[in-house]
């Protein structure tokens, strides 16, 4: 059988590789899945055939990669995938057709999907180009893809790039205006000086798309010789720079108040040896983690199998990791798919203060920037711990290479503490099983902020959504004697700002459905109090009472902790030993909807976190909760606010469901100057998937059985209080 793509390098083996040691890798009989992400070679012929599309030579020069994504392929050609050409074949994934299945003799050509800004008209297109075998192994070389469709998406403005942010630093710090700016403040060496571009979000018509612009918070240090010194400590107030990316010029500054820089705060820094004190804590041991036996799953380039799950890992520049494929083998049964495809699709910090330059700090960080090409190379022992899995993420940057990074996406497993136990209160004998669960993670840096992002895998079928938010506060400076109540005071002169932090995860649901089934339904449950009466003659009385959603409108909900309101995404067509229908549910973890008002600019372009719950039916373009281009957009609800007015049917059918999870960020002086970790999240539990705890048959932990092996004999009850009574 032909393969698609030819490998540009095979996988090491554990014995060679210190991130896979001792992790099976299973044999592969094909070499690129239809989801797996672009690789580098992929990627390269991408740019290249596009570039040579280019009409002129200057077309050409200017053009300028956003990104290189796989266009992700229909469902039934995943479907034939996983059932002919990739292990562990799985031919039940498709009908049985009378006379036996049509097995073609190879796959589609993969396609990749670029947006391509042009920095000499400001125009920006969308280009589609399949790669072939070929094209694919071919680095450089005279082979290129075919161009299949190539679109110019007018007055919209593309993410920004980290090069055009180093080009905008230095290009605000040779600005003779801005120079003298800081020299009032005491500043000359600009080697001092940090430049944050921010894009200007859409305020009025002067941020209309037609102009590539930034407006950059400024930043100073104190010590030009480290390099690791907090920055972010002595916020620069005051200066007001609009920067034209596409020229790259200051069009506009004025110094409107001349406000000092905050003193130096000996507490800014963060460093070993540097923290309060200067001096580290010197009783902390080593803690190891170890599995001498390796870990408890098996990888197949970005398949994924673990007690009982399997799934895809992907990866994309705008949204970092994503999940396909989810399923559970659940004997018999076979494997019952849960979910197509995961991933967080947008993320939303406005912030709280009205005063300039804090009321336009609404940063969408995937729409704007992209989460996954800010993304970490994880580091064992810090970010990750035990016997870990790696798995390298490649991009264009902004000129068309090829950027690779490496150790970007981290599987390992975790303990997590009692998974289930009983102890029986007449015989004194008890049994307890450890929890283990599976997790998928990468953590990016969007300017100040750290994010990291979390896919949970559990023994008892749940998966968890988790969010932990850390990095360094965006602060302000303050005169002398001022207090804001938009903020925190953290030290003297500096104030951080309140602000809330949003994100929206993309599920596109399959709970028990074979590849081109559409039986999926969600009800809403709310717990009712029964009223006083006959059916409550004890006054204690309350049930779970559900309502189907059958149209988009109606599922456009919020969270209500006062009523454990709950959603659950069910098959119609599946029930379990009880006659019901099989299902997983959506359980909320904290919350909160914006704070802003609802004339607020920042609910123009995020009309989407006006709601915590927003239900669709599958449509491929219909990706991203602001629409594809956030910067600059001027249209008012773009997105799902515009998408659900269809009022489309969601009764059986190919449901999506958009989760909007925020935290308000209060600051305090514990949060400085790096911020301990926050969590966030929301979480899928089985409801009626099973016919009983799918975790009953986790056996016991080793030491459990060392313990019982060492005894020589039958586990003695323990003697209790009121068993020795009785």
């Amino acid at each position: 059988m032909a393969t698609l793509i030819r490998p540009v390098a095979s996988l090491p083996e554990p014995s060679t590789h210190a991130s896979t040691k001792g992790i099976p890798i299973m044999l592969r009989a094909q070499s690129s899945h239809p989801l797996d992400p672009l690789s580098a070679a992929e990627i390269s012929v991408a740019v290249a055939t596009v570039r040579a599309a280019g009409a002129t030579p200057e077309v050409r020069d200017s053009m300028r990669f956003i990104e290189v994504v796989l266009l992700e392929p229909d469902k039934n050609v995943v479907a034939l995938a996983d059932a002919y050409f990739f292990p562990p074949f799985q031919p039940s994934l498709l009908p049985k057709m009378k006379g036996g299945p049509v097995i073609p003799s190879k796959l589609p050509p993969r396609k990749a999907r670029l947006v391509v800004y042009n920095k000499q008209s400001n125009e920006t297109s969308i280009w589609v180009v399949e790669l072939s075998e070929v094209h694919a192994a071919t680095r450089g070389g005279h082979h290129r893809g075919k161009v299949i469709s190539s679109t110019v998406v007018p007055d919209v403005q593309p993410p920004m790039d980290a090069v055009e942010y180093a080009e905008c630093e230095a290009v605000v710090k040779d600005f003779p205006p801005f120079r003298e700016a800081m020299k009032k403040r005491g500043i000359e060496d600009m080697d001092l000086v940090m430049v944050d571009p921010w894009c200007v979000g859409y305020h009025s018509d002067s941020d209309a798309p037609s102009r590539r612009l930034a407006k950059p918070l400024i930043f100073c240090r104190t010590e030009s010789d480290c390099p690791m010194e907090n920055g972010y400590a002595r916020p620069v107030e005051g200066i007001y720079v609009l920067v034209d990316m596409q020229n790259m010029v200051v069009v506009e500054f004025e110094d409107r108040k001349l406000v000092a820089l905050p003193p130096v705060d000996p507490l800014r820094n963060y460093t070993a040896g540097q923290t309060r004190g200067g001096v580290d804590r010197s009783d902390v041991k080593p803690l190891h983690i170890v599995q001498p036996e390796g870990p408890s799953f098996r990888v197949n380039g970005h398949f994924v199998q673990w007690q009982k799950w399997n799934f895809r890992i992907g990866f994309t520049p705008r949204e970092g990791l994503v999940i396909h494929s989810v399923a559970y083998i659940d004997g018999s049964r076979g494997r019952r798919p849960v979910a197509h495809r995961l991933s967080f699709v947008e993320m939303v910090v406005p912030y709280g203060d009205p005063n300039d330059p804090h009321y336009r700090k609404n940063a969408f960080d995937a729409g704007e920037d992209g989460l996954g090409k800010n993304a970490h190379s994880l580091k064992k022992g810090g970010d990750c711990l035990g016997c870990i899995k790696y798995f390298d993420a490649h991009f264009t940057n902004f000129t068309g290479g090829v950027e690779t990074i490496e150790n970007c996406v981290s599987l390992h497993e975790e303990d997590h503490g009692i998974l289930w136990k009983h102890q029986d209160w007449r015989t004194g004998l008890a049994e307890v099983r450890r929890s283990r669960r599976l997790t998928v993670s990468f953590i990016c840096t969007v300017a100040n902020y750290e994010y990291g992002f979390f896919w949970h895998f559990y023994q008892d079928g749940k998966i968890e959504a988790e969010v932990k938010l850390t990095g360094i506060l965006s602060l302000g400076a303050l005169q002398h004697g001022e207090i804001r109540k938009y903020g925190t005071t953290i030290a003297p002169g500096l104030y951080a700002p309140v602000h809330q932090h949003f994100f929206v995860a993309r599920m596109d649901m399959a709970v028990d459905c074979k590849p081109g089934e559409t039986f999926n339904q969600v009800v809403e449950v709310d717990v009712k109090v029964e009223e006083p009466g006959k059916n409550n003659v004890h006054n204690n009385a309350f049930y779970g009472e559900e309502k189907l959603l059958r149209s988009e409108l109606q599922a456009v909900r919020d969270c209500n902790p006062s009523s454990a309101r709950h959603w659950i995404v069910r098959n119609t067509r599946t029930v379990n030993r009880t006659g019901q229908l099989t299902g997983y549910k959506l359980v909320p973890g904290s919350n909160c909807l914006p704070l802003a008002g609802s004339g607020a600019k920042v609910l123009r372009r995020a009309a989407f976190l006006e709601h915590n719950l927003w239900v669709t039916p599958f449509a491929l373009d219909e990706m991203y909760p602001g629409g594809e281009f956030p910067n600059q957009n001027p249209c008012v609800g773009e997105g799902l606010a515009t998408w659900v007015k269809q009022n489309r049917s969601l009764e059986e059918t190919d449901i999506v469901l958009w989760y909007v999870f925020g935290v308000t960020h209060i600051p305090r002086l514990e949060d400085w100057p790096v911020m301990p970790v926050d969590r966030i999240g929301f979480m899928l539990m089985p409801h009626g998937f099973f016919n009983c705890s799918p975790a009953v048959d986790v056996p016991p932990s080793a030491s459990d059985l060392d313990l019982k092996d060492s005894a020589g004999v039958a586990a003695k009850p323990v003697q209790t209080g009121l068993l020795a009574k009785l």
